[in-house]
C-alpha cells in the first residue's frame, strides 16, 4: 500500500470528524452553515480529486527532482534548518501558484471548483480540482533547488502543507489575536472566498499571511462587511465534474466564436473573466454584478431525495477506497474503468440534485461501464463469484429505477 493511500485513510476520518464537530457547534449556536446538497457536492468533489491524485493522473511539466539534479549549488545543514527552509519555500510557491490561479483566465479553471460553493464551511475545503492535470508548481521552488533542498522532503511536506489549509475554512472561529499577524486564519480566508468588491482577489497566502502583506494583496475582514461567498459567474449546478470544466469550456467557445484573430489566442492568458468584446455583446453571460443581492442556487429537493443521494454518496466513498486498495493488484485498464464508474456515479446523483434528466443518462452509462468492468474481471479471472455479479446488477437496476422515480415526480417540498 502506497503512502498516499495511508495518508488519505488517516486524513479522511479526521476531516469527517471535524466537519461533524463544526456542524454540531453551528447547531448549538443556531447558525446555519450547511446545506445538504452543497455538502454532498463538496464532499463528492473531494472524492473525485482524491481518486485522481491516488491514481497519479496528470502531466508534470517540470519536476522538482529535475531542478534539484541540475541547478543545486550548495547543501545546507542541519536537518531542522533544511526542513524549515523547505516549508517556507513550499508556502512561497503556494502563494504565487494560488495568485496565478485567480488572475489568469486559463489557470482559473484549475481553481474555480474550490470557490464555487455559496457557503463557507469545512466541507468546502474539500472542493479540490480534478482539472489541474498539468503541474508547473516546481518552477516556483527554484530557490529551494538552488539551496539543495532534497526532493524527498517536499514529498513529505506537501501533503502536510495541504492538510494544514483545512482548518481555516470555517465561520465558527472569529479572529484569534496576535496569530492574525503571522498565520492565515479563518478570518483571512473568509475574505479570500468572498465576492464582495472590497474583498475579491485578496489573501492568497496558504499558511503564512506575510506573503500577502509583502506583495500588496492583504485585506483584513471588516465587521461591517460580512463576506458573501461564491463566484461572480454562478455555477448553478451541484455537479462537481461539470464545475471543474465549465470555465475552460467557455474559453474554448469564446476563442472559437470570436471574429478577432488576436483575441482567439490572447483570451487564454488575459485576466480572469476577460472576454472578447464581440462575445460580450453576442453571448452575454449571467454575472453576479451585485453580490449583495445574491440569490443562492437552491433547486427544490425533497427530504427523501436528499436521503437517497446521501446514500449514493456513501457508495462513492466505498468505491474510492476499493480503487485504492486494489489498484496495485489490478491492471490499469480495470482501474481506469472503475474510476469511470465512480465519476459517472457522482455525476448521476449530482444531476439528480439539479433536477436534471441527465441523471438517467449517467445511470445508463454507469450500467454500461459496470458491465464492461465485470467482463474484464471475468476475462482476467479476477471475479468468479456469480452471486456478487448478480448483486451488483440488481443494485444498478434498483438505483436506476429510484433515480428515474425522483426525476419524474413533481416536487412539492421545500429545499433541504
Amino acid at each position: 500500500m502506497n503512502t498516499y493511500v495511508i495518508a488519505v485513510s488517516i486524513a479522511i476520518p479526521i476531516f469527517m470528524l471535524l466537519i461533524g464537530i463544526e456542524a454540531f457547534a453551528a447547531y448549538r449556536k443556531g447558525v446555519k452553515i450547511n446545506r445538504s446538497a452543497d455538502m454532498i457536492s463538496s464532499l463528492s468533489s473531494g472524492i473525485a480529486n482524491t481518486t485522481r491524485d491516488g491514481i497519479k493522473f496528470g502531466l508534470v511539466l517540470i519536476s522538482y527532482t529535475w531542478l534539484f539534479d541540475h541547478i543545486s549549488i550548495i547543501s545546507i545543514e542541519p536537518l531542522w534548518l533544511v526542513v524549515m527552509i523547505a516549508f517556507i519555500a513550499k508556502d512561497f510557491a503556494g502563494y504565487w501558484i494560488h495568485r496565478l490561479n485567480h488572475r489568469v483566465n486559463i489557470f482559473w479553471n484549475r481553481h474555480i471548483i474550490h470557490h464555487s460553493s455559496e457557503e463557507y464551511n469545512l466541507s468546502c475545503a474539500l472542493r479540490q480540482s480534478i482539472s489541474n492535470n498539468i503541474r508547473f508548481g516546481a518552477v516556483f521552488l527554484f530557490p529551494a533547488a538552488l539551496l539543495g533542498i532534497p526532493p524527498y522532503l517536499f514529498a513529505i511536506i506537501s501533503p502536510i502543507h495541504l492538510f494544514m489549509q483545512f482548518w481555516y475554512h470555517t465561520r465558527m472561529i472569529d479572529k484569534i489575536g496576535w496569530l492574525e499577524n503571522i498565520l492565515v486564519t479563518p478570518s483571512h480566508h473568509r475574505v479570500h472566498h468572498a465576492i464582495n468588491p472590497e474583498y475579491i482577489d485578496k489573501n492568497y497566502s496558504q499558511i503564512f499571511i506575510i506573503w500577502d502583506k509583502l506583495f500588496g494583496t492583504f485585506q483584513p475582514e471588516e465587521q461591517s462587511i460580512p463576506p458573501i461567498y461564491g463566484i461572480l459567474r454562478p455555477a448553478n449546478t451541484w455537479n462537481p465534474v461539470i464545475i471543474n470544466f465549465m470555465h475552460i469550456w467557455q474559453l474554448m467557445k469564446d476563442s472559437y466564436r470570436t471574429k478577432n484573430i488576436w483575441d482567439k489566442f490572447r483570451i487564454w492568458l488575459m485576466p480572469t473573466g476577460w472576454r472578447p468584446e464581440d462575445m460580450q455583446q453576442q453571448f452575454p453571460l449571467k454575472e453576479n454584478e451585485n453580490p449583495y443581492s445574491q440569490k443562492k442556487y437552491s433547486p427544490n429537493n425533497s427530504s427523501s431525495k436528499i436521503g437517497w443521494v446521501w446514500l449514493q454518496f456513501s457508495f462513492s466513498g466505498v468505491l474510492m477506497f476499493l480503487i485504492f486498495y486494489t489498484m496495485e493488484n489490478f491492471p490499469f485498464l480495470i482501474i481506469s474503468v472503475t474510476v469511470g464508474v465512480l465519476f459517472l456515479h457522482i455525476m448521476s446523483y449530482a444531476f439528480l440534485l439539479d433536477n436534471s434528466r441527465l441523471a438517467i443518462l449517467m445511470e445508463i452509462l454507469k450500467f454500461i461501464f459496470v458491465c464492461v468492468l465485470l467482463f474484464l474481471l471475468n476475462q482476467g479471472g479476477l471475479l468468479t463469484s456469480n452471486v456478487i455479479q448478480f448483486i451488483i446488477i440488481i443494485f444498478l437496476i434498483i438505483s436506476m429505477g429510484i433515480n428515474l422515480y425522483f426525476s419524474q415526480i413533481k416536487l412539492i417540498q421545500q429545499p433541504v
